[in-house]
């Protein structure tokens, strides 16, 4: 599996990371429309949700969440892969962020020590998810090793670990309201001037935004999976919507054309929340089952309300984390590590009957 993690990493830098995303999403869509499919369709195969048939869960982790598309090799990968190119000065794009960020950029196969580096964090990424795993991590593997990813590779690549604040503190953003400019640091390629605060999503940083967005985005969810069993199809449908994002993207990230919302850590949160509320086992979760144990208003309250939890934290994080540094550190990574978190504790504690795809403490 190592040998298939380093080359997911690769391929994600040969690609470009948001790209490995986007195939990701459309990959889990497949693999959950399957597994719904064989749990509720009578004449199929009983065996189509099976983890170790091709279907939906085994489609899902072994690809989508595997080492190909996973986003905690290919992803993390890339994004690491991207950093080192900027630091190398290998990335000369302007296209006003810093070049370390700029995670549509694809390496293709013209640089292998980016591809080396690429391939080295996909193993690393994939090593700590396993060992997540293998502990019962109260936490969503994935997210958490992307989020360890983010930090490793700026502190061995020698950026700083979050960046310094130009405003007043980590959590304002008005600098980059004012369009106000800084010198960039480090990287032969990089541009001479950069945003001095530069939000994650330029379009949608306000608090009460947010928050709007994560109720909506947690309440669809929670629909999604009351109708389908899938904790995760919500989770590909917003991962896959982000190709949306290319199409708006000209010369400034902070000038995009078309302004989708990207909510993929929110419909996670939202479909894993309303998991863990009906006490479902994963495995045992059908239309069928999940409506019995939960009502539809309930679902819908219950996404909604992780959803924004969800939504807030990934805002948090982007402010404290994102911002003011100088690579990709991923906000809904962030927040799903801390959101699934939540929920683990909330079903240790007795509030939730368990903690859904989460283990509990």
């Amino acid at each position: 599996m190592c040998v298939a993690a380093f080359a997911g990493g690769a391929f994600g830098a040969m690609i470009g990371a948001l790209h490995s995303f986007i195939f990701a999403g459309f990959v889990i869509i497949v693999g959950e429309a399957v597994n719904v499919s064989g749990r509720t369709i009578a004449g199929l195969d009983a065996t189509a949700g099976d983890p170790a048939a091709l279907g939906a869960v085994g489609l899902t982790s072994n690809i989508g969440f595997g080492a190909l598309f996973g986003p905690h090799i290919a992803f993390a990968g890339g994004v690491a892969a991207t950093a080192y190119a900027a630091k190398k000065g290998y990335i000369d794009t302007g296209w006003g962020y810093h070049e370390g960020k700029n995670i549509f950029w694809c390496a293709s196969c013209h640089r292998l020590d980016v591809l080396a580096v690429g391939g080295a964090f996909g193993v690393g990424g994939y090593l700590l998810t396993y060992a997540l795993a293998q502990v019962s991590a109260p936490v969503d593997p994935i997210a958490a090793s992307i989020v360890v990813s983010a930090a490793a590779h700026r502190a061995i690549l020698g950026y700083s670990i979050f960046g310094s604040p130009h405003g007043d503190g980590f959590l304002d953003v008005s600098p980059f309201e004012r369009e106000e400019l800084i010198a960039t640091d480090g990287g032969e390629g990089a541009p001479e001037q950069r945003l001095a605060v530069e939000p994650w999503i330029p379009w949608h940083y306000q608090w009460t935004g947010v928050l709007v967005l994560g109720l909506v985005a947690g309440a669809l969810a929670g629909y999604v999976f009351h109708r389908s069993g899938s904790p995760f199809l919500a989770f590909g449908i917003s991962a896959a919507s982000i190709m949306i994002l290319n199409d708006g993207l000209d010369d400034d990230f902070a000038d995009f054309s078309i302004t989708p919302p990207l909510t993929h850590h929110m419909t996670l949160c939202g479909s894993a929340g309303v998991l863990a509320f009906s006490g479902v086992a994963i495995a045992e979760a059908t239309p069928a089952t999940v409506a019995a144990a939960v009502p539809l208003w309930q679902a819908l309250v219950v996404g909604a309300v992780f959803g924004a939890i969800a939504a807030l934290i990934g805002e948090l994080a982007e402010r404290l984390v994102y911002a003011h540094g100088d690579t990709h550190w991923d906000p809904p990574a962030t927040a799903i590590a801390a959101t699934t978190l939540l929920i683990a504790i909330l079903g240790t504690v007795g509030v939730f009957p368990g903690g859904g795809y989460i283990p509990t403490l």
